[in-house]
């Protein structure tokens, strides 16, 4: 009996997840069929204008989630349309859906590794600015990896918290080792084609290079102290 209730109640709460409604979270591949497949839908690029100018999905709604407009733009909308949501990597997308959900959307469908990967997987965007810079070239990458030094590479997005909270550090080890350690930050939003390349799709990644080759990588926030270990 005891066992039967468990499992009553572990169901009870995963149907009930956030005030009842189900969560989505697609990958970019079932994020484009679903919108393909859904009438009547809404898309939501909840990043900066200056992120959004730079690629975005197509009809995508612009409605920065650091913004202060962003509770009156979805206001505004119809709580009972599917709204598909993405940001970069999936960080502001996600906590976007989840307030959408608690003001009482129906049906919130969120892009599992922001636009990062969505580009990945060569799926189509467009753009407001014709006339962005592409970026840093692969060509221009390896040349980079040319040296006698350890190379130190961190992919990094302006507006990521993880980020900025490794950039004094960071700094700290260009000084530090400046004479057996070559520091580059490359934002992932100024070289979309470069990352696209290379297969970056999610930030912070932190990538140590000897002789042109890896010899590590980490993703997400990591301390100083384990980059050390890596550039010894």
């Amino acid at each position: 009996m005891k066992k039967i209730y468990s499992i009553f109640l572990l169901v009870t709460v995963l149907v009930s997840c956030s005030n009842g409604q189900p969560q989505f979270t697609l990958s970019a591949k079932s994020f484009a069929e679903k919108i393909q497949e859904t009438p009547n839908r809404v898309i939501i690029d909840v990043r900066t204008p200056g992120e959004f100018s730079s690629g975005h999905l197509e009809n995508a709604l612009n409605y920065d989630w650091n913004g202060s407009e962003f509770d009156q733009q979805i206001a505004s909308l119809d709580k009972s349309k599917p709204v598909f949501v993405y940001c970069l990597s999936g960080g502001r997308s996600s906590a976007a859906a989840d307030k959408m959900r608690s003001a009482g959307f129906k049906e919130v469908y969120e892009l599992k590794g922001g636009i990062m990967q969505w580009r990945s997987e060569n799926l189509p965007e467009t753009t407001n600015n014709q006339e962005s810079s592409p970026g840093m070239s692969e060509q221009a990458f390896q040349a980079l990896l040319n040296s006698d030094k350890l190379i130190l590479i961190d992919f990094y997005a302006d507006w990521c918290v993880p980020c900025k909270k490794m950039e004094p550090y960071l700094n700290e080890i260009s000084t530090e080792l400046k004479n057996s350690v070559t520091v580059i930050r490359i934002n992932v939003e100024e070289n979309q084609e470069l990352c696209k390349t290379l297969g970056t799709s999610a930030i912070p990644v932190l990538q140590v290079y000897k002789d042109k080759k890896m010899t590590w990588t980490t993703t997400g926030l990591v301390e100083k102290e384990e980059v050390m270990k890596h550039l010894k």
